[in-house]
């Protein structure tokens, strides 16, 4: 995401189309949406372990933070299809047929991780995550980029708020199939019966 992003973006676009694409907002976009909050979030967490240990970051801070930021990714939602209500619901054969190819893409690049996860017996709090990074595709920082290159009227507008309205409920699906199939894993040690948002945590720590 940080390295690949803009030069990908730049590279299909260029190469799918005749639209024009300045790498200087691809790089901004990255810059405000990955690298700023990615630094933010290494320091403040690097600072709470520092001051009261990792045991009491992953177990006390992190569960108790959890409401923030479904708060937070609600609220990003309402604000995107406020702003793109008419341009959903006036064009429900285009949302359709942006719909099913992404529907189809996410759950099998999940499905694909997930499986062979289990095939070569990778603990719990490794394959949970993994299952649902395949399941993401970044559609915030896409529906950022979009908008300001197109306007908040155009089909690229479009077709990254209906990857958002795609994304959220299918993560959501996918993260239930984890929770539910934690005994197909071999569980990491003390981590029996931990909530999978602690298991993502443990898993991404250093």
């Amino acid at each position: 995401m940080l390295f690949l992003f803009a030069p990908i973006v730049r590279f299909l676009v260029s190469g799918a189309s005749s639209l024009t694409v300045p790498f200087v907002v691809l790089l901004y976009s990255v810059i405000a949406f990955i690298v700023i909050p990615l630094v933010v979030g290494t320091i403040l967490r690097g600072w709470f372990i520092r001051r009261q240990g990792k045991a009491w970051f992953e177990g006390f801070l992190l569960p108790r933070f959890a409401p923030v930021t479904i708060v937070a990714l609600l609220a990003t939602l309402v604000l995107i299809f406020a702003f793109q209500a008419d341009n959903i619901t006036s064009r429900p054969f285009h949302v359709v047929l942006i719909a099913v190819p992404i529907l189809i893409q996410v759950y099998f690049n999940s499905s694909l991780a997930y499986g062979l996860m289990r095939l070569f017996r990778v603990e719990y709090t490794v394959a949970a995550p993994g299952a649902l990074i395949g399941a993401s595709n970044f559609f915030e920082l896409a529906v950022a980029t979009a908008i300001a290159l197109f306007g908040p009227g155009s089909g690229a507008a479009l077709a990254t708020v209906v990857g958002v309205l795609i994304e959220v409920p299918v993560m959501l699906s996918v993260c239930s199939v984890c929770n539910r199939t934690r005994h197909w894993f071999p569980e990491a040690s003390g981590a029996a019966g931990e909530p999978i948002g602690v298991a993502i945590a443990r898993s991404s720590a250093p």
